[in-house]
C-alpha cells in the first residue's frame, strides 16, 4: 500500500447550486442538511478521513458562513493534529486579477501558494457535493500504476443524464482518448465524476501555462489527452451528484430504500455533532402512543404522534397527533401540527405547518412551478427556513413558499395551486 498521506486534498465546495433552490438561499450547497444527520459535504470529508489522507484546502466561495462553521477546525473527520490539517481557503477577493473563482481550474491556480506550502506527490481535487463512498488511496495506487500525469474517478451513467457531465471515451488500458464535455449528443455514457488525481508538478506547470484556462473539463483535460497521460479510474459504486431537487429527493428516498446502495453508516460518513442538530442535549426519539413509522429515518430529538412514512426527518422534527407526514423530507426543528398532511415535499429548517393544513395536495404532478419550471417538475414542493403555513391551508405540487413567509392566507386564500409561489 502507498503511503496516501503524500498527497494534498483541495476540496472544491464554492458552488452556487442554484438548482436546489431555496435550499441554497442562505448557505453553500455543500452545507445543506442531507439524510437526517449530515450535511452533503460530510461524504467528501468522511471518504477523505477514511483514505487516509490528512491534509485538505476547503475552496469556499457563496455563502460560506454556515459551511465553515460547519468544518470549524476539522476534528469531527479527525483533521486535527501535528501532521494533519484542514484550512479554508475563500476567493482572493481585492486583487485585480479575479475577486471570484472563475472555474474548478481558476479555483485551483488562485491557491497554488497552499499547494506549495504543503509539498506533496500528488494533488487530489473533489467536489464538495456529491454522495457517495471512495476510497482515495486505491484511487492513488492507480494513477501510480498507471504513470499518468492525470487520472480522473469515472463511471457509467444514465444517457439520459449524461448531457450534466463530462464524458470520456477510453482505449482497452482505460486511458483517455477523447473527451467532450457535456455532450448534447452523447457518444458514451462513461462520464467524470469530478474526481481528479495529478501530479503535483505537472498540475502546477499545466495551471502555470495558460491563465485562460480556467476549467478543468473544458480546458485543461482536453488539451492533456492530446499531449499526455490521461487516464480513467473506474467506479462502481453508489455515487449521485445531488445538485436538483429531483436528484437531492430521491438521494434522500435511497437511504430508507432496501437494496439502494447507499449506506452512510457502513460507510463510516462522520457529521460534525455540533452543527448538524447532535448535540448532547438532543434526547432520544419519541414514539408517543398511537404513532405510526414505516419506511422512514428518525433522527434524535423528534416526537412522533401522528404518522411518518417513507420520510426523513432531521433532529428536533415534531409529528402531531394526527398528523401525516409521507414521502417527505423535514429539516431540523419543524412543527407539524394536528391534523395536517405533509407530502412529497422538503421542508427547511424550523417550518411551522398549521393545524389541519395540507401540503403537497393533489394529483396533479405535471403542472411545473411556473416561476422556476426547470426545478420543480415532478411534483414535489418547497417550504422555507422558518416558513409558517397557515392553519387550514392546501399547498398544491410544485409549489414553493418562501424563507419566512408569515401570512395568514395566500393572498386572501387558503389555496397556493399547483405550480405557484409565494
Amino acid at each position: 500500500m502507498r503511503e496516501s498521506g503524500d498527497a494534498l486534498v483541495l476540496l472544491l465546495a464554492g458552488g452556487i447550486g442554484s438548482r436546489l433552490n431555496l435550499l441554497v438561499g442562505h448557505r453553500a450547497k455543500p452545507a445543506v442538511p442531507f439524510g437526517g444527520i449530515y450535511r452533503i459535504i460530510d461524504f467528501s470529508l468522511s471518504n477523505v478521513m477514511n483514505s487516509g489522507l490528512t491534509r485538505v484546502g476547503v475552496l469556499t466561495q457563496y455563502k460560506p458562513l454556515s459551511l465553515m462553521a460547519h468544518i470549524g477546525n476539522g476534528e469531527a473527520w479527525d483533521f486535527t493534529g501535528r501532521t494533519r490539517g484542514i484550512k479554508i481557503l475563500p476567493p482572493r477577493t481585492g486583487e485585480s486579477d479575479s475577486d471570484w473563482y472563475k472555474g474548478t481550474a481558476d479555483a485551483i491556480r488562485q491557491n497554488i501558494d497552499f499547494i506549495r506550502k504543503n509539498p506533496s506527490d500528488q494533488v487530489v481535487v473533489l467536489s464538495g457535493d456529491h454522495i457517495y463512498r471512495m476510497d482515495f488511496d486505491a484511487m492513488l495506487s492507480y494513477h501510480l500504476h498507471k504513470k499518468a500525469d492525470i487520472t480522473i474517478g469515472m463511471m457509467v451513467v444514465p444517457k439520459r443524464d449524461i448531457h450534466q457531465f463530462g464524458t470520456g471515451i477510453i482505449d482497452a488500458d482505460n486511458r483517455i482518448v477523447e473527451w467532450e464535455e457535456k455532450p448534447a449528443i452523447p457518444r458514451t455514457n462513461l462520464a467524470s465524476m469530478g474526481i481528479y488525481v495529478f501530479d503535483t508538478d505537472y498540475l502546477l506547470r499545466t495551471l502555470a501555462r495558460n491563465r485562460q484556462e480556467v476549467d478543468f473539463g473544458m480546458d485543461i483535460i482536453p488539451r492533456a489527452i492530446n499531449e499526455d497521460r490521461v487516464y480513467a479510474y473506474p467506479f462502481y459504486g453508489y455515487w449521485r451528484d445531488v445538485g436538483t431537487i429531483q436528484s437531492y429527493w430521491e438521494a434522500n428516498m435511497d437511504i430508507i430504500r432496501e437494496n439502494s446502495g447507499i449506506a452512510p453508516e457502513e460507510w463510516e460518513i462522520h457529521p460534525n455533532p455540533e452543527h448538524s442538530g447532535l448535540a448532547m442535549d438532543r434526547a432520544p426519539v419519541r414514539f408517543l402512543a398511537g404513532c405510526k413509522v414505516a419506511s422512514s429515518m428518525i433522527a434524535a430529538g423528534c416526537v412522533i404522534e401522528g404518522t411518518v412514512i417513507n420520510s426523513v426527518l432531521s433532529p428536533g422534527v415534531h409529528v402531531k397527533k394526527g398528523a401525516m407526514v409521507t414521502n417527505s423530507v423535514i429539516f431540523h426543528d419543524s412543527v407539524i401540527e394536528e391534523g395536517a398532511v405533509v407530502d412529497l415535499t422538503i421542508c427547511d429548517k424550523r417550518v411551522h405547518v398549521g393545524p389541519g393544513a395540507l401540503v403537497g395536495q393533489g394529483d396533479n404532478m405535471t403542472e411545473v412551478n411556473k416561476r422556476y419550471p426547470k426545478h420543480l417538475y415532478t411534483g414535489i414542493s418547497l417550504v422555507g427556513q422558518e416558513a409558517r403555513i397557515p392553519a387550514g391551508a392546501q399547498v398544491g405540487r410544485n409549489c414553493i413558499v418562501n424563507f419566512g413567509f408569515r401570512d395568514p392566507t395566500f393572498n386572501g386564500q387558503l389555496v397556493l395551486a399547483d405550480g405557484e409561489s409565494t
